[in-house]
């Protein structure tokens, strides 16, 4: 068994970016419970409300390359402050619009928030460098973070769910902002600049190369949304945004210094890495709005559903939030004993039978909440484990550029998901007598979005057994019993 690990010179920063979380989590838990209340105060389907989420995906995914080589150029703690102004102001524009399309660009605009954990993990790997075992202390900084991140969730969606009962929504809509500002300054004054910066020249040819891309791809997802599966057109572009990732690829390789270092997809270590966060993504980012959706559909209409108030359905995600944290928390714990890869295979596994359940578990309060809490077990794990992970096993100068990778590939599996959970929730949308007037998702919609997440899951566990053995530790100091 291998000792325990303490922050020791990390601490400090820990504790800031701790902050930095708890406010995160709440913008990823605040609006869950207000879903409904939303689409109901804007007037769409329940369906529409994927287009936020998708819009916020595509954003996050555009930004997250960016800002992660920024950091690793000119500073992870300035990028870090850039990314929150831009979120606050994004937060604070929402309340004040009843327009669907202000909405949606507000919506994605906070997607910035998604590049916080990335740069939080290389900037605290990039100080626990001079410690005898920095990947193990990433790990363990990494939990912490995290736990505060689900705490923040946890604390938002239980208020929001409180207040929309009692306030009007334009008033609950504005305190996310607020936390957000405070949290601005408090990285400000409070956290250092990472050491060792690379500098550099930043590669401006291959960021174009790769939005292109990603908007090709997204943009040809969304409009399989509006158009449906059918569409050729649709899929054409769809092929497009994949297509451009060749010459991006080609453009990368010929770089002294490029964006993404496309050599690290070939690391033995890192590809089963980042496919595993893409997969990760389909449920951790595209099953969210499903899931509080089912909740509060009206089981005696539809013949379907919880028929939870806001109130039941923010305590339904803070059980689900909880559990992150447990998972998150063990997961430095676990690879005391089993080595990262084994525990990064069984996290995955306990997301796959959390969400295989929900196929013949799905029509009571403590059914879905028994499920939340197994797929969030491995969840919480999974959102800790793999930047630290991708930490460990990148080049020292790339530390950004792959913690920011993980999140990428990520947000780009969850917009992919929205989409495809989008078209699902449509089809045959009605109440339980077969009318075609009611706005909420589909049974047969729910099942694809569970059974999707389950089986991806499946596949992400797979291919983390091509990872090394002894992968993304410090082998002075960790004598893991099993391997």
């Amino acid at each position: 068994m291998s000792r325990a690990i303490k922050l020791g010179p990390v601490a400090g920063v820990v504790g800031f970016l701790a902050v930095v979380e708890l406010t995160s989590g709440i913008l990823q838990g605040y609006y869950v419970p207000l879903l409904t209340d939303i689409a109901r105060h804007l007037g769409i389907h329940d369906a529409d409300v994927n287009w936020f989420e998708g819009a916020q995906l595509m954003v996050s995914a555009l930004v997250i390359p960016a800002f992660a080589k920024l950091g690793d150029m000119v500073g992870h703690k300035r990028m870090l402050v850039v990314s929150m102004g831009l979120t606050a102001v994004a937060a604070l524009a929402l309340p004040f619009s009843d327009s669907f399309w202000v909405y949606l660009i507000a919506w994605a605009l906070m997607g910035f928030y998604s590049v916080w954990l990335p740069l939080e993990i290389a900037l605290v790997f990039s100080r626990s460098r001079t410690t005898d075992a920095p990947a193990a202390v990433t790990r363990r900084a990494a939990g912490l973070l995290v736990a505060a991140l689900e705490i923040g969730a946890i604390a938002g969606a239980l208020v929001a769910g409180q207040l929309v009962d009692s306030m009007d929504l334009r008033w609950v809509l504005i305190l996310p902002g607020i936390a957000v500002a405070i949290c601005f300054f408090v990285v400000l004054f409070g956290v250092k600049e990472s050491p060792d910066l690379a500098g550099g020249r930043f590669d401006t040819g291959g960021l174009v190369l790769v939005s292109l891309a990603l908007l090709a791809l997204t943009g040809g997802l969304s409009f399989l949304r509006i158009n449906g599966p059918g569409d050729v057109l649709s899929w054409a572009v769809v092929v497009v945004g994949v297509l451009l990732f060749i010459p991006f690829s080609r453009y990368e390789l010929r770089q002294a210094d490029p964006l993404i270092d496309v050599r690290m997809f070939r690391s033995a270590a890192l590809w089963p890495v980042f496919l595993t966060a893409g997969l990760f993504g389909v449920s951790v980012l595209g099953a969210q709005a499903p899931l509080s959706t089912f909740a509060r559909t009206d089981a005696s209409t539809y013949g379907y559903g919880l028929s939870a108030t806001s109130g039941q359905t923010s305590v339904l995600i803070g059980a689900y939030l909880l559990s992150l944290i447990v998972g998150a928390l063990l997961f430095p714990v676990a690879t005391r004993f089993v080595t990262p890869r084994i525990a990064l295979i069984g996290a995955s596994l306990l997301v796959a039978v959390g969400y295989l359940l929900f196929v013949p578990l799905h029509d009571g309060y403590g059914q879905v909440l028994a499920n939340m809490v197994i797929a969030g077990l491995g969840s919480g794990a999974l959102v800790a484990a793999l930047p630290s992970a991708a930490a460990a096993a990148a080049p020292a100068h790339q530390t950004g550029v792959a913690t920011g990778l993980t999140n990428s590939v990520k947000t780009v599996g969850g917009a992919i998901a929205s989409c495809v959970f989008g078209i699902a929730l449509l089809s045959r949308v009605g109440d339980a007598a077969g009318s075609s007037t009611g706005t909420a998702g589909s049974l047969s919609g729910y099942m694809t979005v569970w059974i999707v997440c389950g089986v991806t899951a499946l596949v992400a566990a797979v291919c983390l057994v091509f990872v090394p053995k002894l992968a993304f530790q410090d082998a002075r100091v960790e004598e893991p019993i099993v391997v």
